[in-house]
């Protein structure tokens, strides 16, 4: 398993985020994989992730290297590299029209707050769970929020054959501390998509705090 480096995809979302080390769109952070072996299911899954995870935790030594040459070793301590263990996080399967539905925004208030008309909404009883993929696409904790037409055009960029047919699985986040923050407020999201159309898997992250 390895990551898509370069992809049309990325180029699409610069309009979101330009900034090229990230791939971001609202709370959402996109990685694009290939694999060479045949696909095996939800273990292909766990495969995608922990080539992701590896990534994430190899950037994570490298930053606190580059903060220690910077700053200093008072501040580099002060940080650390991400911990994770795969082995520990749990799948669920997800149908992929209930993942992939997009509320109507029903009324703007004068803050430019967006009110839809779904079920979901973000309250206390919620708070640092999971949200659902819309939502961290289209509500941010901070910047520019999306609109559904957003939320289609990013999914059709990214899933340019349909996404009826895609295996889609959400995963439990108590297995790294990659999560700490979208549990302590805003969410924290990891699902993992197979399109079998173009032998493409692509992991989605979402944990935000204020």
């Amino acid at each position: 398993m390895y990551e898509i480096k370069n992809n049309a995809f990325y180029d699409y979302i610069k309009q979101y985020d330009p900034d090229p080390e990230y791939h971001f769109v609202g709370e959402v952070d996109y990685h694009l994989l290939k694999d060479d072996k045949p696909y095996e299911g939800v273990q292909s899954h766990r495969e995608a992730l922990t080539a992701v995870f590896d990534r994430l935790a190899e950037n994570s030594i490298e930053d606190q290297k580059s903060i220690r040459e910077r700053c200093g070793d008072d501040i580099a301590d002060q940080l650390s590299p991400l911990v994770y263990d795969i082995d520990k996080a749990r799948p669920a399967a997800l149908n992929p029209k209930d993942f992939f539905y997009c509320p109507n925004i029903v009324k703007t208030d004068y803050n430019g707050n967006a009110f839809y008309d779904a079920e979901w909404k973000p309250n206390d009883d919620n708070c640092g769970t999971t949200v659902p993929y819309w939502y961290a696409l289209m509500e941010p904790v901070h910047g520019r929020n999306n609109k559904p037409e957003d939320f289609k055009k990013v999914n059709e960029s990214l899933f340019p054959n349909g996404t009826d047919t895609l295996d889609v699985y959400e995963w439990s986040t108590d297995w790294s501390d990659f999560f700490d923050d979208g549990h302590e407020w805003y969410g924290a999201c990891c699902w993992s998509i197979y399109d079998k159309s173009m032998n493409r898997y692509v992991v989605m992250l979402v944990s935000a705090t204020d």
